[in-house]
């Protein structure tokens, strides 16, 4: 019995013993995650290839001295071949072209490939109205700037008023320039000089005498490279750099690479 008892007091001791002990329960400390953003390294290539514009090559164009240089060079050809269908001398109708359409960079000329100012005058055609003599005159308008020199052309042939043009010498410049102001084709009376300044600087005469054959021109060209200075063209080409800046309209002796001379001089004798 006293066995029992003992037992008895030892269990209700041991339970009373296990509910008092506290449970601990260790957790385990984690870290927060970082997150840390990173930018993707550019590489030199890689940079290159964001930044560069593939451009497709193009040739380089000619350089000419001005405007008016570069006028003569593309409208030459035209100016010579009227001057084989109709008589009118290339030098007039491109000095004409030069003055009338400041170089092909007047207003007409850009927006309507009008070089000579030829107003509508009954004409069917597309037209463009530019102020003038009066506000907002009408103006033939062409598709392109051959047929402008075309109607020049025919306009001078056509009327009566110009007919004692055509009893003139082929290469008298001098003389068309003076009787197409007195046909009335302008009003300034300073108009013939004014073309013939303009043949005389330009030498546009040389376009008349290769037509009517009387002097081979030769109208070698001379593409200028870096290092070149007048002196050494002249010398190349033996003639001097007066007659070099005059065939080509140089006011001064800067150079542009790529520009384009003249440097066959026209004979003293023409």
């Amino acid at each position: 019995m006293k066995k029992i008892f003992t037992l008895l007091l030892l269990s209700i001791l041991i339970v009373s013993c296990g509910s008092s002990r506290k449970v601990t329960t260790r957790k385990t400390k984690t870290k927060p995650k970082v997150v840390i953003k990173t930018t993707p390294k550019v590489t030199d290539k890689e940079e290159t290839k964001d930044v560069v514009v593939e451009v497709t090559p193009k040739s380089t164009p000619e350089v000419y001295a001005n405007k008016t240089e570069e006028y003569i060079a593309i409208y030459s050809d035209i100016a010579q071949e009227e001057m084989r269908n109709y008589g009118i001398p290339a030098s007039i109708t491109l000095a004409q072209g030069i003055l009338e359409s400041a170089s092909g960079k007047g207003r007409l000329s850009v927006e309507a490939n009008n070089h000579f100012g030829i107003k509508c005058h009954g004409w069917t055609g597309a037209k463009i109205y530019h102020d003038d003599d009066a506000s907002q005159e009408c103006f033939r308008k062409y598709k392109n700037s051959k047929y402008s020199f075309r109607d020049h052309s025919l306009f001078l042939k056509e009327r009566k008023r110009y007919s004692k043009l055509f009893t003139l010498e082929k290469d008298d410049y001098k003389n068309w320039a003076i009787e197409l102001r007195k046909a009335g084709y302008a009003t300034d009376r300073r108009y013939p000089e004014k073309l013939i300044s303009l043949i005389e600087r330009y030498q546009l005469h040389r376009f008349d005498a290769e037509v009517l054959g009387k002097q081979t021109v030769n109208n070698d060209k001379h593409v200028v490279v870096k290092g070149d200075t007048l002196y050494a063209i002249s010398k190349k080409y033996n003639i001097t750099v007066d007659q070099l800046k005059s065939l080509n309209g140089l006011q001064s002796n800067d150079l542009h690479v790529g520009q384009v001379l003249f440097v066959k001089p026209i004979p003293k004798d023409f």
